[in-house]
């Protein structure tokens, strides 16, 4: 089959989920997907709704199912679904009901291998059941640590004759990989559904995937590894504590120069009050776009200045984080040093050369590690622990990405309330 464009309607709202569907169709999607979250939201209501306003487009039901096949099914299908989701990690059973059930109500069955250990394997026997179409699928939380799905699916393209769908991630620089490696549907959710502009997104992908040719992206694209630091420097001390579920941030920490940006692995540093030896020692041992954080104890004196700042410029330090007082401030401005503080005072300390380099620091009740990512603006710094930077960096993309969509809501005449759903989304 030609390969086409599915569109993965992954929202928890109908009325937003039916906008972005109707700016996706005018830009080319082929197929439209009631996500799971979707359905779990607002029920077969909205497979309705989608095959009512678009009844000459595929709508599929990303139902998910793990048990009660045939009812699952036949529910989804009298509902509008032309195509029904089961897990290949359901038993053969609920899958064999599944087919069967299909067949009764004029539908068919996508098989999702999300999460199966041998998805080849599993491909052929589902294959051998019925099934008509395989997804390959990488799950959001395994995208966010650097996963794709392209070389999975190139193996299950090999192993079974059904057409194979692809989901997880894909964007416009993707889109061509994924028609490459034999996808005879392409499944993008967020490079859409998040984009402040559906229908030239979906116009977009639907271009790089018939012509074959990538098309860079703005947004959508995941850190891998090297490329944190990056990553980092384009989101928002705020997008990055709602990444961390609201937290992260080490409270009372404030730029000395508004509007600068910080972003790097730390450096870390214990020294005892105005002792500012330790501090001015780790300059030397600083690699190139590392921020030094200095655990001071909160006081004065100041135990970092003009002259360290020109030291740490001279290292090409990142910049300096201290939980206690700097000084010089107009001339640290001028050099335009990124440095964050909680203190600030005329008066220096003496070097007495107490405390350590290089060991796991609290600062106002934060762990910091060495290594631990740091990125500061005006909001404040905030953590990224190591272990975690790839995946956080990318929840932290997600976030941007997802406030894009809805400032533009908000500037096409809504308020957040009500792009936000606030009053129906209250705890109750």
């Amino acid at each position: 089959m030609k390969p086409v464009l599915q569109l993965a309607l992954d929202f928890v709202d109908l009325p937003r989920a039916l906008q972005v569907a109707e700016e996706a169709v005018a830009g080319g999607a082929d197929w439209l997907e009631a996500g799971t979250p979707l359905i779990k939201s607002e029920g077969l209501q909205a497979v309705r709704e989608l095959k009512a306003r678009w009844p000459d487009h595929v709508i599929v039901a990303d139902m998910k199912t793990m048990d009660a096949g045939r009812a699952e099914v036949e529910y989804a299908a009298k509902a509008g679904a032309r195509v029904v989701g089961v897990l290949g990690a359901a038993s053969d059973a609920t899958i064999r009901e599944c087919v069967e059930a299909a067949r009764n109500y004029g539908a068919e069955i996508v098989v999702d291998m999300i999460q199966v250990a041998d998805v080849v394997e599993r491909a052929k026997a589902v294959e051998e059941m019925g099934a008509s179409y395989i997804g390959i699928h990488i799950a959001i939380d395994e995208q966010m640590r650097g996963q794709t799905p392209f070389a999975l699916l190139e193996q299950v393209v090999r192993a079974v004759s059904l057409p194979v769908a692809v989901a997880g991630g894909i964007n416009s620089e993707t889109a061509p990989l994924a028609v490459q490696a034999g996808a005879s549907i392409v499944v993008v959710g967020g490079a859409i559904i998040k984009a402040a502009d559906a229908t030239a997104a979906t116009r977009t992908i639907k271009q790089a995937m018939e012509t074959l040719t990538p098309v860079r992206s703005e947004y959508f694209v995941r850190a891998t590894g090297p490329d944190v630091r990056e990553k980092l420097a384009r989101v928002s001390a705020a997008n990055v504590s709602d990444a961390l579920h609201r937290t992260g941030d080490i409270p009372g920490l404030r730029p000395l120069t508004p509007g600068c940006k910080l972003v790097g692995p730390a450096l870390t540093v214990r020294t005892y009050a105005g002792d500012w030896a330790k501090p001015v020692e780790a300059i030397d041992k600083a690699a190139p776009g590392d921020v030094i954080v200095i655990d001071a104890g909160g006081v004065g004196p100041a135990v970092w200045g003009e002259l360290a700042t020109h030291s740490a410029l001279q290292r090409k330090v990142a910049g300096v984080v201290i939980y206690g007082a700097a000084r010089d401030s107009g001339d640290i401005r001028a050099l335009g040093f990124p440095l964050f503080c909680s203190l600030v005072s005329p008066t220096a300390g003496e070097p007495k050369g107490f405390g350590e380099i290089g060991v796991p620091i609290r600062i106002a009740g934060v762990r910091v590690c060495p290594g631990d990512w740091i990125i500061g603006d005006d909001d404040g710094v905030c953590v990224i622990p190591r272990e975690k930077a790839l995946e956080y960096t990318n929840r932290a993309l997600d976030v941007l990405e997802r406030e894009n969509r809805l400032r533009k809501e908000i500037q096409a005449g809504s308020t957040l309330s009500q792009v936000g759903y606030l009053l129906r989304w209250e705890k109750r």
